[in-house]
């Protein structure tokens, strides 16, 4: 491949050896995504219109799925759970958010921590701790009406925990861009707080909290662990592609499915990139940083409703993890290891543990690696215009591409007989290449930013200097983006260790991984047993994060130096 896209190259002898490498390595770039991106995606919308046997048969399956009772129940039980969900986590998140950053509480770092922690934990841990408190045997079972935690509620319980992080994110991100001469400006006008609430917070952060609306919308319509688990008789189209793909075997229908569940996705980033084109910049060059008054009446209702919600999120995550450690709930509290001893129960036992941090370590190592690339490819190096276009299109593609979509999409190419890489399928190589390709937004995102606070004249001087890229890239470029980058690996591997819905498709036995595992334990009754391995997935994402942010702060001791004033 890389011989061709050579001679393909003008022959023109201003092309130098330098401009060679450098198309060659967009290139290159846009091979790997559109192997693990576009066509996977391309292979869903060709299974969409083929029967069994491969025929084209047109929109015939479409009509099938639309003419099913059942498939339009699932339809209309996701977008009811996605609106319901979505109209409560973007209120409880704004509340948090604002209580956060618009008072003068002390530790907002704490505070912070923990309103992102559901990051740590696959989105079945929530739902182990529902099952723990409101199931048939939960302490609390008596609360809910009609005593049974199973179905629609329980479902938006669990996915309140599992979105909650994803829109406190967005929010906090709006609340801090704020200019202080607003507010002053209001104070000397005699606004009260609650007039200034109205008209100057409210209007600053309208694109923050439709963008983390449509989200949460995405993440709740294609999530496949909460309702799994604490769904019951409520059925989602998530867990139908499940069943159409895997328990079916009826992959025109489950491309139909997945094609329905890729709509929402569509439809939120045309709308946000439309808000986009509206919004105007909330901080300015004259803009000045806004530090709150002090005012005990405020500061003790944002403590209040941290203290709430933060309760909240600590009681579904510590039932978990607490839960893991007692020998039978709620009959026999004692403690005990038992439930750790993954071999006596099904899963894939600790090599499924361990295949995880295998995945998330490559995932974290190779995609760090690979979107850093990507990003210096798009934002610094010149020529090869076309390569470099198509690889920011197919950067931001994964955001509009739920991870079932894509799980969806890994079946139908790579395990199609005429692939030759159908060998592939099933291996963790394979698995590290969906996680990648799934969280690639973000991360090209993050990097991106980055590279785009150096100056150009860096490149200018070495282009002068007549020292190759490559050099530039490693002794100005890295350097200066080490804290990015860590993030970026961070990232990576807690994603990569949690998720769950691109990964259920393309599994195999020998390859099973902790997050799968904790379904099939929970299948087959083992809860405490899917209860203890979702605990391991927190501490060790918890863990590793840890340990990246002491590195992250090590390297930049040595490597941040120059941003320190002389």
């Amino acid at each position: 491949m890389l011989s061709m896209v050579w001679r393909w190259l003008p022959q023109r002898s201003s092309v130098s050896g330098e401009a060679r490498v450098a198309a060659v390595l967009v290139w290159l770039l846009v091979l790997i995504l559109m192997l693990g991106l576009g066509l996977p995606l391309l292979f869903i919308f060709a299974k969409a219109v083929q029967d069994g046997d491969g025929g084209f048969v047109g929109l015939r399956n479409l009509l099938q799925v639309l003419d099913s009772p059942g498939l339009m129940r699932a339809c209309s039980n996701s977008l009811q759970l996605g609106v319901t969900v979505t109209a409560l986590v973007v209120p409880l998140a704004f509340v948090f958010a604002w209580a956060l950053l618009r008072s003068r509480l002390w530790g907002r770092g704490l505070w912070r921590q923990i309103g992102l922690s559901p990051l740590l934990a696959p989105s079945l841990m929530p739902a182990i701790s529902l099952v723990y408190l409101f199931g048939n045997q939960g302490l609390l079972k008596g609360w809910l009406h009609g005593g049974n935690i199973y179905g629609f509620w329980g479902v938006v319980l669990g996915e309140l925990f599992y979105t909650f992080p994803h829109a406190l994110l967005i929010i906090m991100t709006a609340l801090s861009a704020a200019d202080g001469r607003l507010y002053e400006a209001g104070r000397v006008l005699g606004a009260s707080p609650l007039r200034q609430f109205f008209t100057i917070t409210l209007p600053g952060v309208r694109y923050g909290l439709v963008s983390a609306a449509l989200v949460v919308l995405t993440l709740v319509l294609t999530d496949f662990g909460v309702p799994k688990v604490v769904g019951g008789d409520f059925n989602v189209l998530a867990v139908e592609a499940f069943k159409q793909v895997v328990g079916q075997q009826n992959f025109p229908r489950g491309a139909v499915v997945g094609l329905l569940l890729l709509l929402p996705a569509i439809l939120s980033c045309m709308v946000e990139r439309r808000m986009a084109r509206r919004q105007q910049a909330a901080l300015t060059a004259r803009a000045q940083p806004f530090s709150p008054a002090a005012s005990c009446w405020r500061d003790g209702v944002a403590l209040l409703l941290l203290l709430a919600i933060s309760l909240l999120l600590l009681s579904l995550l510590g039932v978990g993890v607490a839960a893991s450690f007692i020998r039978y709930w709620p009959y026999q509290m004692d403690l005990t290891l038992l439930h750790y001893q993954f071999d006596m129960v099904d899963g894939g036992g600790w090599a499924a543990y361990v295949n995880s941090l295998q995945l998330a370590s490559a995932t974290a190592l190779l995609g760090s690696v690979l979107v850093f690339v990507g990003a210096y490819v798009c934002e610094k190096l010149p020529g090869a215009a076309l390569g470099r276009g198509v690889l920011r299109f197919l950067a931001m593609l994964p955001m509009a591409v739920p991870g079932l979509v894509l799980g969806l999409g890994y079946v139908f190419f790579f395990n199609h007989p005429a692939n030759p890489l159908q060998g592939w399928y099933g291996s963790l190589g394979l698995m590290v290449l969906c996680c990648v390709a799934h969280f690639y937004t973000t991360a090209h995102l993050t990097a991106a930013t980055a590279l785009k606070q150096l100056d150009g004249e860096f490149e200018a001087v070495a282009a002068s200097l007549k020292v190759p890229f490559w050099v530039t890239l490693w002794r100005v470029s890295l350097p200066v983006c080490l804290p990015a980058l860590v993030d970026v690996a961070r990232f990576l591997f807690v994603s990569a260790m949690t998720t769950l819905s691109a990964l259920i498709f393309i599994m195999t036995p020998e390859h099973s991984l902790a997050a799968v595992s904790i379904i099939t334990m929970d299948d087959a009754g083992d809860t405490a047993a899917a209860a203890a391995m979702a605990s391991l997935v927190v501490l060790s994402s918890a863990g590793v994060s840890l340990l990246l942010s002491l590195l992250e702060r090590l390297l930049g001791q040595r490597s941040q130096r120059w941003r320190r004033p002389g």
